[in-house]
């Protein structure tokens, strides 16, 4: 996975419906979560690179 597929991988989530909560993300997707840290310095600056707010 790289730094697109995390971001890919987030707003295809988003569109799903299910929640970007930190937490919530750990827990269902550890390896989404861990791949964002790998490339973004936090989970809330990955959020930020795919425009949701």
């Amino acid at each position: 996975m790289n730094a697109d597929d995390v971001i890919d991988q987030i707003r295809r989530l988003h569109q799903n419906g299910e929640s970007l909560n930190k937490k919530s993300i750990k827990k269902s997707h550890p390896e989404l979560m861990q791949n964002a840290l790998y490339y973004y310095p936090s989970w809330d600056h990955a959020l930020q690179k795919t425009g949701i707010q």
